[in-house]
């Protein structure tokens, strides 16, 4: 069970930088209390971070004593052995106490990473998670490619916080103790107090310099965000690209996009050099002055060459947490403003929940009855206007009626893309507000207008109306719905790729694919939203065979811009402007002479004439003429 992150806006924001907050939110996640081997990965790293501290202490008096030893003075404690005391063996301990400083230090690392993946992991499934329970409105409004953007970058920005933090920020805090004491006992309060001044001044200087920094990254994220939207969006659409020769229009908009990003991303840049120096600086001041007074001591004689040595060995030592607490904030701060954009994410609530007492959806005899039904996107423009009808169990009824009448709209509804905001919809008596809605939709199949697929094999986009179906359920599907022969003489059969959308089929091919994928997934309701519309008649009568067979014995909706494939309905509903206008059986609307035998005959007109120019090109081809 993946735990659900309490979002909150507050907690990210890069301006308050309220780390804690974040933190806080995170723990769970980097101490995870159904993984105990992780838990215990966190200790063993904490125990390596200490070792390796302590040696790091070390090393530098190891140096202290070979240079002491070279220059004729024993300043090495006596409890140490006599042969360490060879300046030959105290040059081999400080190399050999440096390799395991780092050696330790990776090994920190090393225990440690698969503690914040798995943070990474788990709190990028509930982001994903998240995108999938909001409404159709969200998506519909949103940039697939901006989207993804956001998510990438949020997901670094965990990833910089969780490793920051943990891993970076409390070890550099506590060798930062260690060698501020290790300083007071050897040199005195004077040197720890130089120190304390240019640690304050560094840390100062950073936060400012970061906090100017963050609104540059805020404007690259948003530009590098336009940029891959753009970018993403012009793919997507490669086709329509072609068609109007525009491939310069859109290299021109994606370059105007880039050039922004590249102006941002230059002043990122040029702040973070400015940043470095003014840190180096600081740094340099601060080390400058506690060498002045080392080797002013040394020249009084009340240090020795070694002490000289080991002042600068510490503070070169603690120019590195130094440099680590000025990388860690700015890193944080970035993360933090990274994870600003996907928190926001976090902070969408679905427009469509399941109320707190919601049951699961029983199907009994799939029956379907709209009552009262308003509906709007907008309420200064009604959709639906008091709409009323029912399904009986296993009957066909078909929704028809002019562009903008509402058609897609019901198909929408029922399957609770939206909720309406007059009447109810229920499926054998139990309104739709007051069950889940996963098992809503298990129990309704949709054969939409465009079809979508996935950028996977023809088996795997059938198997995912079912995807624990058998290898024989899925030919078994395809053969139902026509699509067989096809399949076995493609070269790779069902193993075949569909590209991008599925744009590798036809049309007509994408359709039976859709059907066949709702055959597998047997559902005791259909919707036919338009499933033939964007079909040539010849491949629509073909088409309609199939979808005949699935929606045998099944409760169906037809949303249907073709008449023709709803002839055999068992009622046909005509709506117009958001009402019924009209309701019946094919005769009996075509002889009451109203709104649907005038769409009759206009599609008639149509049909045959598309027949005539089809039947002229046959003729032209069989006697030669181009």
């Amino acid at each position: 069970m993946i735990r659900k992150l309490p979002p909150s806006s507050s907690t990210v924001d890069a301006d308050e930088g309220r780390l804690a907050d974040t933190i806080r939110n995170l723990w769970p996640y980097m101490w995870p209390s159904d993984r105990p081997d992780l838990k215990w990965r966190v200790v063993w790293a904490f125990i390596v971070l200490i070792v390796a501290k302590v040696v790091t202490v070390l090393v530098p008096y190891f140096y202290k004593w070979a240079t002491d030893a070279l220059t004729g003075d024993n300043t090495a404690p006596g409890w140490m052995p006599a042969l360490l005391v060879v300046p030959v063996m105290l040059v081999l301990a400080y190399n050999v106490g440096r390799v395991m400083m780092v050696g330790l230090n990776n090994l920190r690392d090393a225990a440690f990473a698969s503690v914040g993946q798995h943070a990474v992991r788990k709190l990028s499934s509930i982001v994903f998670r998240h995108m999938h329970s909001l409404s159709l409105r969200y998506h519909l409004q949103r940039r697939t490619g901006g989207l993804s953007r956001v998510i990438e970058r949020g997901t670094k920005g965990i990833e910089a916080i969780v490793r920051f933090t943990i891993l970076n920020g409390g070890p550099t805090i506590i060798e930062f103790a260690f060698m501020a004491a290790v300083i007071w006992y050897q040199f005195g309060f004077v040197y720890v107090a130089i120190i304390a001044v240019m640690v304050w001044a560094y840390v100062w200087f950073s936060v400012k310099a970061s906090n100017w920094r963050i609104g540059i990254r805020r404007d690259m994220n948003t530009n590098d965000t336009e940029a891959n939207s753009k970018a993403v969006d012009s793919l997507l659409n490669f086709e329509t690209v072609k068609y109007f020769g525009n491939e310069d229009m859109e290299a021109e908009r994606f370059d105007q996009s880039m050039a922004r990003y590249e102006q941002a991303a230059t002043k990122v840049w040029t702040s973070l050099a400015w940043l470095n120096f003014g840190q180096a600086v600081i740094l340099g001041i601060g080390m400058g002055a506690c060498m002045w007074l080392s080797a002013k001591a040394v020249a009084a004689g009340t240090q020795t060459i070694g002490d000289f040595v080991l002042i600068n060995a510490l503070l070169l030592q603690l120019a590195i947490p130094l440099n680590f607490i000025g990388f860690i904030y700015r890193e944080i701060r970035q993360g933090l403003t990274d994870l600003e954009s996907m928190f926001s994410l976090l902070d969408e609530e679905p427009e469509i929940s399941d109320r707190p007492d919601a049951r699961d959806l029983d199907v009994t005899d799939g029956s379907i009855r709209f009552d009262d039904v308003d509906f709007h996107y907008d309420p200064d423009r009604h959709i639906l206007k008091g709409v009323s009808f029912e399904i009986p169990a296993g009957k066909t009824v078909a929704i028809v009626g002019p562009s903008g009448a509402g058609k897609s709209t019901i198909s929408r509804l029922l399957y609770r893309f939206y909720d309406v905001t007059g009447g109810a919809i229920l499926i054998d008596g139990q309104d739709v507000r007051d069950v889940t809605q996963k098992s809503l939709r298990s129990a309704i199949g949709m054969v939409p207008q465009d079809t979508v697929l996935f950028n996977d094999t023809i088996a795997y986009n059938i198997r995912y109306g079912r995807p624990d179906a058998t290898e024989e359920e899925v030919i078994r599907a395809a053969e139902m719905a026509q699509i067989g022969d096809f399949i076995r003489g493609l070269p790779e059969g069902f193993n075949t790729q569909v590209g991008e959308r599925g744009l590798k089929l036809s049309g007509g091919e994408k359709q039976r694919v859709a059907i066949a994928r709702t055959l597998l997934k047997a559902p005791p309701i259909l919707v036919l939203d338009e499933a033939t519309s964007a079909l040539d008649t010849h491949t629509e009568q073909e088409i309609q065979s199939a979808l005949d067979v699935v929606s045998k014995n099944r409760t169906t909706l037809v949303i249907a811009h073709r008449l023709s494939t709803v002839v055999n309905a068992d009622e046909i509903i005509v709506l117009k402007a958001g009402k019924i206008a009209e309701r019946g059986t094919h005769e009996a609307l075509i002889g009451s002479k109203g709104l649907y035998a005038e769409m009759w005959d206009k599609q008639r007109q149509a049909t045959e004439a598309e027949e005539r120019l089809r039947k002229a090109r046959e003729q032209a081809v069989e006697f030669g003429v181009n």
